[in-house]
C-alpha cells in the first residue's frame, strides 16, 4: 500500500470516527435534564411573561427540539430534513446559539482560527523546547545539565497554567512591556487582516504560547529523555561504539530515531490537550479563543454552540492522530502500511 493510499485510508477512518464522536457528543450534551429553552420557558412562566414563552416555544419547533432525540441528532448532522429542510453540520449550518441569540457561525467565526493559531504556536514551542533539552539531558545523563533540565521540567509540570498566566500577566508587562490580555490590540478587532494587525497578533502570542506550552514541553522533554536513555542502554549502542562509530553520529543515527516514535505519536494528543488546557488561560488572559465560549455554552446548556465547539476539538484530535500515524510510517521502517503485515 502506498503512502497516498494509506493516508486516504486513514482519512476515511477519521470520518467514520468523527461520526461516532458526534453521536456521543450529542448524547452527552443532552444527558442533563432540560435544555436552554426548557429552562427559559419555565422561568418565563414563573414570572408571567407570556410573550417570551411564545418566542421560546417557536424556537423549540424551529430547531426541532420538540422532536425525539434521535431525530434531533440526525437533523443537527444534516442527514434528514428539519423544519428548514436539510440544514445541518454537513451543509455548513452550525445551528443557533440561544444564549447569545446569534448564529453559532457568527460567534465562533474569528475565534476558530485564533484558537488554531494559538495552539499551533504552543505546539511549535513544545517541540522546539522539548527536543533539544530532552536529547541533551539524555546525552549528559547524571550531570548538572541533566539535573537542571529535570528541575526545569518538574517546575513546568508542577505550575498550573492559570497561575503561570497570572505571573506572566504581571511581570511580563512590568519588566518586558509585553502586551497582556487578548490576542490583538482592541483597535484591530473585527478589522480586515493587515500587516499591522499581523504584528499585533504575533506580539500578543508570546505570553499565551509560553503559558500554554510550558507544561506540555516539560512532560514531553521527560518522556523523550526516558526513551532515549532506554535506547542508549541497549547492546547495539555498545556494538556501534566498539566498531568505531562516533557517539554523536551513533546517537542521531539509531537511538534518537527509535526514541522519537512516541514523540511523533504525541501529536494526536497534543492539539486537543492544548485546546482544553487553555480554557482557564484564555479566561485569565482574555484571549479571543473558543475556550471561554465553550465554558459559557456548557454552563447555560446552549447545546448547538457547545456541540459545535466539542466537535471542533474532536476534529483537531483526529487530524493530529492521522498526521502522527502518517509521520510514524515515514519515520520508522518497522511500521508497515498493512498493519502487522511485514
Amino acid at each position: 500500500m502506498s503512502i497516498l493510499r494509506y493516508a486516504l485510508y486513514r482519512f476515511a477512518t477519521m470520518l467514520l470516527t468523527l461520526l461516532v464522536v458526534s453521536a456521543l457528543v450529542f448524547l452527552i450534551i443532552n444527558l442533563p435534564p432540560g435544555d436552554y429553552l426548557s429552562n427559559q420557558i419555565a422561568e418565563l412562566r414563573a414570572t408571567g411573561q407570556s410573550a417570551g414563552v411564545d418566542k421560546a416555544e417557536f424556537l423549540r419547533k424551529e430547531y426541532a427540539l420538540d422532536r425525539p432525540l434521535y431525530q434531533q441528532y440526525l437533523i443537527w448532522i444534516g442527514f434528514i430534513p428539519g423544519p428548514n429542510g436539510f440544514s445541518g453540520l454537513i451543509q455548513g449550518d452550525f445551528g443557533w446559539s440561544f444564549e447569545f441569540d446569534r448564529p453559532v457561525a457568527d460567534i465562533v467565526g474569528e475565534s476558530l482560527w485564533l484558537t488554531v493559531l494559538v495552539n499551533l504556536a504552543a505546539v511549535l514551542f513544545v517541540y522546539l523546547i522539548a527536543l533539544p533539552l530532552g536529547v541533551l539531558a539524555a546525552a549528559r545523563s547524571k550531570t548538572w545539565v541533566d539535573y537542571t533540565s529535570a528541575f526545569v521540567g518538574y517546575l513546568g509540570l508542577a505550575t498550573p497554567n492559570f497561575l503561570l498566566a497570572l505571573i506572566m500577566f504581571y511581570y511580563g508587562h512590568k519588566y518586558f512591556d509585553l502586551p497582556i490580555g487578548g490576542l490583538m490590540d482592541p483597535v484591530y478587532e473585527g478589522q480586515p487582516m493587515t500587516w499591522d494587525k499581523v504584528k499585533s497578533i504575533l506580539i500578543h502570542l508570546i505570553v499565551p504560547t509560553f503559558v500554554i506550552g510550558t507544561s506540555g514541553a516539560a512532560a514531553m522533554m521527560q518522556r523523550l529523555r526516558a526513551n532515549l536513555l532506554d535506547e542508549l542502554g541497549k547492546p547495539y549502542v555498545e556494538t556501534a561504539i566498539a566498531k568505531g562509530m562516533s557517539p554523536p553520529r551513533m546517537l542521531t543515527k539509531y537511538p534518537l530515531r527509535m526514541a522519537f516514535n512516541p514523540f511523533v505519536a504525541d501529536i494526536g494528543n497534543l492539539l486537543p490537550s492544548m485546546v482544553s488546557g487553555s480554557v482557564l488561560v484564555s479566561v485569565v488572559l482574555g484571549l479571543q479563543t473558543i475556550g471561554p465560549t465553550l465554558l459559557t455554552a456548557l454552563k447555560t446548556q446552549d447545546q448547538f454552540l457547545a456541540g459545535f465547539v466539542l466537535m471542533f476539538v474532536a476534529l483537531l484530535t483526529l487530524i493530529g492522530t492521522m498526521i502522527s500515524d502518517v509521520l510514524l510510517v515515514l519515520l520508522d521502517p518497522r511500521i508497515r502500511y498493512e498493519g502487522r503485515e511485514a
